[in-house]
């Protein structure tokens, strides 16, 4: 009798256990390392910051002229659809992987040209540390690829969507997105609200 109590126990919390997990499901859920990083204005910025919030990250360098650019346009059309549906509140997150380069004024400005409005806009450039720290935080993170091979940087080209648990959930291809992907982006985002 006591064997069966106990093992009914041990059920029972396991399916206790299993019913807390991540309240947010997408294709994975990878927990997002703690950062203080500086963002465009020279501010500290933290993982804290984006606590209860979603948010969607890229890693990008203002003197790329291929990907990095498409990319920042691809978060823009998301940014629009999503506040033609009435989402005004998530973050858009751009970590630099060129951080000798990429210091507070050159990301103001990279953001600026490209008619992101800092003062009511939801974005956010960081910078702030040294490349081997933010190749580590994207690989450990965000599973997404960044190496400097001489003096070349390559970095996977994805938009992670981040749910205000703090862990990267599901990604797209910012380099290619779709309009059909920016209305899949946007309903993913929606059924989180």
């Amino acid at each position: 009798m006591k064997r069966k109590i106990i093992l009914f126990m041990i059920t029972s919390a396991i399916l206790l256990l299993s019913a807390c997990g991540s309240k947010y499901e997408g294709d994975y859920s990878y927990p997002i390392g703690d950062f203080t990083f500086t963002n465009q204005n020279g501010e500290q910025v933290s993982k804290s910051d984006f606590d209860e919030k979603i948010w969607i990250a890229d890693f990008i360098y203002t003197n790329c002229e291929t990907e990095c650019p498409q990319m920042t346009y691809s978060k823009q059309k998301v940014d629009r659809a999503l506040k033609e549906e009435g989402i005004e509140d998530v973050e858009f997150v751009s970590f630099s992987i060129d951080p000798e380069v990429d210091k507070p004024e050159v990301l103001k400005e990279y953001g600026e040209v490209r008619g992101i409005d800092f003062e009511k806009d939801n974005w956010t450039f960081l910078t702030g540390y040294d490349f081997d720290t933010i190749k580590e935080f994207a690989v450990k993170s965000f599973k997404i690829p960044v190496e400097k091979i001489d003096d070349a940087l390559m970095h996977g080209v994805q938009l992670s969507i981040v749910s205000p648990e703090g862990n990267a959930i599901k990604h797209f291809n910012g380099f290619t997105l779709t309009d059909e992907q920016i209305e899949e982006m946007v309903a993913f985002i929606k059924d989180m609200q």
